[in-house]
């Protein structure tokens, strides 16, 4: 079932749904309002829209503001989405602010309908394109598989959700790594293997021809485009690269 982010944590808690998949933002945002300990977290999977990271609630500022640090706040007025973390933030800093629920567009906010704003971001461009400035983070967060207790206590259930564990963290240790299969003579094989990294070592296979063998290893993608003619060089042949979809560490 597809349903926001911000309510799984709801969902999940009230044994609507055995499990569910949502950011640490909303387990904090949920927790802040019926208590903690309502979920079971059974596995932390890093990514994020644009990168494999965790991103970051920040309060920021317009660029031309006087603000600089968030005791400079105290009376403001600021707009998130994420109200509850928002106010344990700035109680833990003793300031007192008022704290607004926003839509959306929250970067368009400051400074006529906010004095600044809490707002999730992976690289902070979107507020350098709104001319906003960040002046602390107020949490991080990443992608979290939770359960519900009762889910997670029954051994049937838990074995599936494990399950799904290890397949979504075998994609996300996929991705951006590809394999590579080829063919080298055996006396090539030493300069071969010294360019190729590895997981753990490439795996090399005997061919019909007992003069030649078959290397299969994984690599990061990024490094293809050098090391294939480096690998043409040392005398590899019948290079292969092909798609990753899954690896299980």
């Amino acid at each position: 079932m597809l349903i926001r982010a911000q309510e799984m944590a709801r969902y999940v808690a009230d044994g609507v749904l055995d499990a569910g998949l949502t950011g640490q933002d909303w387990i904090v945002e949920y927790e802040a309002v019926r208590g903690p300990s309502r979920v079971v977290s059974i596995a932390d999977l890093i990514y994020a829209k644009q990168s494999f990271g965790r991103v970051k609630w920040v309060l920021a500022v317009p660029e031309d503001s006087p603000v600089r640090t968030p005791s400079d706040l105290e009376g403001a007025t600021i707009a998130t989405e994420l109200v509850r973390a928002t106010e344990a933030y700035f109680a833990r800093l003793d300031i007192r602010v008022n704290v607004e629920f926003s839509w959306g567009a929250t970067e368009v906010k400051p400074p006529l309908l906010a004095d600044a704003i809490v707002e999730v971001t992976e690289t902070g461009s979107s507020l350098r394109a709104n001319r906003l400035r960040i002046i602390d983070t107020v949490m991080e967060s990443n992608t979290r598989l939770i359960a519900n207790p009762r889910a997670a206590a029954d051994s049937w259930i838990r074995s599936k959700i494990d399950n799904l564990a290890l397949l979504l963290g075998a994609a996300i240790h996929a991705h951006s790594r590809v394999g590579l299969m080829l063919n080298v003579e055996r006396a090539a094989l030493p300069d071969v293997l010294a360019l190729l990294p590895a997981l753990q070592r490439p795996t090399i296979s005997p061919l019909s021809d007992d003069q030649w063998v078959a290397v299969n290893t994984i690599i990061e993608e990024r490094t293809v485009r050098d090391l294939i003619p480096r690998l043409k060089a040392a005398r590899a042949r019948g290079i292969v690269e092909y798609p990753l979809n899954k690896i299980v560490l």
